[in-house]
């Protein structure tokens, strides 16, 4: 990973500090968003919240997450790169600090949002950055770039576990120093992108954009809605089906920890193979592993594979969403908002189908949606090779 780093950062959008500081970046964002989980019995207990009332926490950061994404792709024609960033950890550590030492709870949900306005926009900026800001490496390093969201998301409940729920304010503390301190590592991010090619501008026929855009977005939705059902159910999945909750509790640490590990496995795999070719089979991989899920024996492993094969999914399709829509500057703000709503309206979905068809059905319900991806992967293969022959007639 490191000589990845060494070899793709120098002459780039990023020099190498600024790189490796990004990657510590999303470390920070995938802490802060699991840090609000394993603080809810600590804010039950400090503002004497209701479970439901204490989930709003990470409600409202998810809300500022996707406020954050719309916003500050909004402004980033007009400010730059570093001022970009720099306001959004500014926002984190405003946010982080906040919701530390609140005083009350809607003093808590106020900061829980602008930390949530930082994270959207830090996931929104360096994934947009790094998809453009390495060349033919660039989707190599957005899957670098996004396995250390995974490393994060492991360290929020191991830290909130080494200091207590009850004193959760450190642990949100912590990064908001972090976030600050982020701050002076801007200033190896250049301002302007790298140059596209005068051919790559030329648009496609508008109509055959939008079935491309919304192909996209199918595919985000549909991916994160996997990802997300996968860590909400199956811990009550394999419970039902005999595992005990010790073993079912570890197999879904075990799945975020695939998802981890297959976002640094796959990038020797992105030098040699177009992004849709893995996306491709990354799907079917998801599909097959869904499917053996269905069997009691072996759902541990079949949940961990399904993890693998996602892994790759989120950054490896912006690099392809680039490709197919080079003109359209708020195409990424829109599948990476669009893949924050998946996150947060998929759990309580899937939740309705469960109830209407059991806790068995878990793995069913999944592969509809994993199969679902898998048809989105393949109409967007041919949509763009239509959009590439139409460029090329127009060039």
């Amino acid at each position: 990973m490191a000589d990845t780093l060494t070899r793709t950062a120098a002459g780039r959008l990023f020099s190498r500090p600024a790189a490796v500081a990004s990657c510590v970046a999303f470390v920070l964002i995938g802490m802060l968003q699991a840090l609000y989980g394993p603080a809810v019995p600590g804010l039950r207990e400090e503002f004497g919240l209701s479970p439901s009332a204490a989930g709003l926490g990470l409600s409202l950061h998810f809300t500022g997450g996707v406020a954050g994404v719309l916003a500050f792709n909004a402004i980033h024609s007009r400010i730059s790169n570093r001022a970009l960033l720099a306001a959004s950890y500014a926002l984190m550590a405003v946010g982080g600090a906040g919701f530390a030492w609140a005083p009350n709870w809607p003093s808590a949900l106020a900061a829980a949002f602008l930390g949530g306005l930082g994270f959207g926009g830090i996931d929104y900026g360096l994934n947009q950055l790094f998809a453009v800001g390495f060349g033919d490496r660039s989707t190599a390093m957005l899957n670098v770039l996004n396995a250390h969201f995974g490393i994060g998301a492991v360290l929020g409940p191991a830290l909130i576990a080494w200091v207590g729920p009850d004193d959760y304010g450190y642990a949100f503390g912590a990064c908001a120093v972090l976030a600050a301190a982020l701050i002076l590592c801007t200033g190896g991010v250049r301002s302007e992108a790298p140059a596209t090619s005068e051919a790559a501008e030329k648009p496609a026929a508008g109509g055959l954009l939008s079935r491309v855009l919304m192909g996209f977005l199918a595919l985000y939705i549909l991916n994160v809605a996997v990802e997300a059902g996968i860590g909400g159910w199956e811990p009550t999945h394999l419970e039902t089906v005999g595992y005990s909750a010790t073993v079912a509790a570890s197999a879904t640490s075990v799945y975020w920890l695939m998802m981890t590990a297959g976002r640094f496995l796959v990038v020797p795999i992105t030098l040699r193979y177009a992004p849709e070719r893995i996306l491709a089979v990354c799907a079917a991989g998801m599909t097959a592993c869904l499917l053996l899920a269905l069997i009691p024996d072996v759902a541990p492993v079949a949940y961990a594979g399904v993890g693998l094969f996602i892994a790759p999914v989120f950054p490896t399709g912006l690099p392809w969403l680039n490709q197919a829509l080079p003109g359209a500057k708020r195409a990424g703000a829109w599948v990476i908002a669009a893949s924050m709503i998946g996150g947060v309206a998929a759990p309580p979905l899937l939740g309705v189908g469960i109830e209407a068809s059991g806790i068995h059905a878990v793995p069913w319900l999944l592969t509809v949606l994993s199969g679902a991806s898998l048809l989105a992967t393949v109409w967007l293969m041919r949509l763009t090779q239509l959009t590439r022959l139409t460029g090329e007639r127009a060039a």
